[in-house]
């Protein structure tokens, strides 16, 4: 009953709504949970009237709930994105960063702003983050394709060692930073953060994440087929290279979109989709759309602790995930470890 795609869909559906109000209406300037929930009804245009004031509308409206949605679908990019490829990969430890999307993306992101570019337009600094992660996607499928091996093992280790490549150039720009403020700049936006998130990035962002997750889910039952092994898959009729860069094509897409507003943000992809498969089975028809809905609930909770958690001060997103997703999956290793050895 508990594993049932019904069950599943609805209680996480149910959850990312509560969260979204959650942390819509908490902060420095607390708005009532009431006037929180009609607001929002209000902005989704349901005959409403709130009884919120004018303060309380601002914030709401304008500052918190595009961070909240951005939120979202980051999260949901991430944790889908992450199910997919440990499908692909057959691995439960890979995620979306492994084949250098994210690191492609910092790489320009940190290009532009060591550079000044990011004076030229608000816009720069994510259409270089996307750019980056696009162009390393691009590298590495090209290298995988005309190298001797033609195995996910071969291109996941193509993606660490473009990672390294990535890594060290960037830490050669943060090293060389020629001011204070521009060092800030890059390690904040290494760091992964919301901050500061407008409509304008919700309306960047909702529109290739959304269809990139309805896309991938119609790959379900090919990952399913992939679990079995390659041979498998091919005397199903399935092409599996052509299905493997599909797959991987719209997992980079959603996470270049994702890491392109929001900077580095890990764990999301590794450590959900782990969960969902230990709740509901391998089966991706199910992993799949769970995944979305619980990456979406783990980053809006993230992000709602990391500014309450030391008020004043916030925290940055990213640290608050690392803080939380790494004991949760140092966790369910050793719980898998004893179940293996049981």
């Amino acid at each position: 009953m508990f594993s049932s795609p019904f069950f599943v869909f609805g209680l996480l559906f149910v959850l990312l709504l509560a969260s979204i109000v959650m942390a819509a209406g908490f902060g420095p300037v607390y708005v009532p949970f009431k006037q929180t929930f009609t607001l929002l009804l209000e902005k989704l245009a349901f005959p409403v009237d709130s009884t919120a004031g004018e303060r309380e509308r601002l914030v709401i409206e304008q500052v918190r709930l595009p961070r909240v949605l951005v939120g979202a679908l980051v999260g949901a990019a991430l944790g889908i994105s992450g199910a997919s490829m440990q499908g692909l990969f057959r691995n439960p430890l890979v995620e979306p960063g492994y084949v250098g999307v994210s690191s492609g993306a910092a790489a320009g992101a940190v290009c532009a702003l060591y550079f000044g570019l990011t004076h030229l337009g608000v816009w720069l600094l994510p259409a270089a983050a996307f750019t980056g992660a696009l162009l390393a996607v691009c590298v590495i499928l090209a290298v995988w394709r005309w190298s001797s091996g033609s195995t996910v093992t071969t291109l996941l280790l193509l993606g660490i060692g473009l990672n390294a490549l990535l890594s060290a150039v960037i830490n050669i720009l943060v090293a060389s930073s020629r001011n204070e403020q521009e060092l800030r700049s890059i390690i904040f936006w290494l760091q992964g953060g919301l901050e500061a998130r407008t409509w304008g990035h919700v309306q960047l962002i909702a529109l290739p994440i959304l269809i990139s997750c309805v896309l991938l889910c119609t790959f379900a039952r090919d990952l399913n087929l992939l679990l079995l092994g390659d041979e498998h898959a091919q005397s199903s009729g399935m092409k599996v290279r052509a299905v493997r860069y599909l797959i991987l094509g719209l997992a980079s897409l959603m996470t270049g979109s994702a890491v392109a507003v929001s900077g580095i943000i890990g764990f999301v992809g590794l450590v959900v989709p782990h969960m969902i498969r230990l709740w509901t089975g391998p089966d991706h028809r199910v992993l799949l759309p769970a995944s979305a809905l619980g990456g979406a609930i783990f980053l809006v909770v993230a992000d709602l602790i990391s500014r309450m958690v030391l008020q004043p001060v916030t925290l940055q997103v990213g640290v608050v995930c690392a803080l939380i997703g790494a004991p949760l999956f140092l966790g369910m290793v050793l719980k898998s470890g004893k179940g293996a050895v049981a």
